[in-house]
């Protein structure tokens, strides 16, 4: 657990699920892939995440209200002589919270957070239209260094 001044960032449980999938589908790319009327399928997920070491799925909160969130995953490889590296994903902010600096403190607990995990990287993907997404990480130290992929099963 993290606590700068009125923040507090610990881990996700399940009661933080309507939270977090509200903040998920609270932008045009979450409005049309997300469902926050129907938990059943996010449930399972959480329920995934929980039992498996390598996830760590946080929430942040000020006066008991989350108002972000993030998953950061722990990957061991062979590839840069066998290091393990960290994978940001799904950073959310409230709405009402963007623009504050609660972007940044998440980030910083990752990136600090991934130090202590012995990582030696850390990555993270972002939509290619999120351009202010894309100048924040920037900011931040990351690198646009790779191209990615996907392909929907």
């Amino acid at each position: 657990m993290t606590d700068t001044s009125d923040l507090l960032i610990r881990p996700a449980t399940a009661d933080d699920l309507p939270a977090i999938v509200a903040m998920l589908a609270d932008d045009p790319l979450g409005a049309t892939r997300e469902s926050p009327d129907d938990l059943t399928p996010y449930r399972a997920a959480y329920a995934t995440i929980a039992a498996d070491p390598h996830q760590h799925l946080v929430v942040a909160e000020r006066a008991g209200r989350v108002v972000g969130t993030l998953q950061l995953t722990l990957v061991p490889g062979l590839s840069r002589r066998g290091a393990t590296r960290t994978v940001i994903e799904a950073v959310r902010i409230h709405a009402d919270e963007r623009g504050a600096g609660l972007g940044t403190d998440l980030i910083e607990w990752a990136v600090t957070t991934s130090r202590g995990l012995d990582a030696t990287l850390v990555q993270l993907t972002s939509d290619a239209s999120r351009t202010d997404a894309h100048r924040f990480y920037e900011r931040l130290g990351f690198t646009a260094s790779h191209l990615g992929f996907k392909l929907a099963l």
